[in-house]
């Protein structure tokens, strides 16, 4: 029996999600896409799951984007391709953080899953492009990605030349949240992971949906819309316990009500 393509596993709060193709440099396959989003399903309903890990199995490459072998005619590739368009919409209004452990190089399809994860952590062996013009192709549906997040230019410059970047060079872009050594990447994404596993769960759910929802929004609807989703928190369950704690200088006890 062959190995699953996504590899599964909650560990202390945290739901890690696993890229697990490294003969294929963890490229997405139409089944890896669909996974994907079952993984999701389950991380979501799952209470002790207070935010997701995403990485891959390779040392070498975190993913390599699509499966160039399934891209030619017609058959599946536009299944996967429209997978992938529904997998990157979803995740803005997932309710749970997502940080990507960018532990080898990211290419292509696998710039939108770092990107579309809150924070991104890379060693600084890791390299990062967009190659799709070398074989006939464009980034488009992660050139959305690309271009709200980082510098402009810099993001033309990359999906027009297909030439890739250092790791360093991608965090002066904006893709990237930190740039860490090899050996400290475990221990920095713990650290993240185990932070965020210790806030107010609710907080942290209805906060990134919200600052999601208000993204295109001007200013003044906003503001008026954060105010409401500020006063919608205040009264929860958590919110109390967590003001209550802090006037009584103990440890919080969240129940994620």
């Amino acid at each position: 029996m062959s190995a699953p393509e996504i590899l599964f596993e909650v560990i202390d709060n945290a739901a890690w999600i696993t890229l697990n193709r490294p003969r294929r440099r963890n490229a997405l396959s139409g089944e890896a896409i669909a996974l994907l989003g079952e993984c999701l399903d389950r991380a979501e309903v799952d209470d002790q799951v207070r935010v997701l890990c995403v990485t891959g199995a390779d040392s070498d490459v975190f993913c390599a984007g699509a499966d160039l072998s399934t891209a030619i005619g017609a058959g599946t590739s536009g299944d996967a391709m429209r997978g992938y368009a529904e997998l990157l919409k979803r995740i803005p209004s997932y309710p749970k953080p997502l940080v990507a452990r960018v532990n080898g190089h990211c290419l292509a399809g696998g710039l939108g899953l770092l990107l579309s994860c809150d924070m991104a952590y890379a060693h600084e062996d890791c390299k990062f492009g967009t190659p799709e013009v070398g074989v006939g192709l464009f980034p488009m549906m992660i050139g959305g990605l690309l271009t709200r997040d980082a510098i402009h230019k810099r993001i033309l410059e990359m999906v027009y030349t297909g030439r890739s970047y250092s790791a360093h060079e991608a965090f002066e872009m904006g893709l990237l949240t930190r740039v860490v050594t090899a050996g400290e990447l475990d221990r920095v994404v713990k650290g993240v992971l185990d932070d965020i596993a210790q806030r107010a769960p609710l907080a942290v759910q209805k906060g990134r949906r919200a600052l999601g929802a208000m993204q295109d929004m001007p200013m003044a609807e906003a503001l008026d819309f954060l105010c409401a989703s500020l006063d919608e928190l205040v009264h929860t369950e958590d919110a109390i316990e967590g003001l209550t704690a802090f006037l009584q200088k103990r440890k919080p006890v969240w129940r994620g009500r």
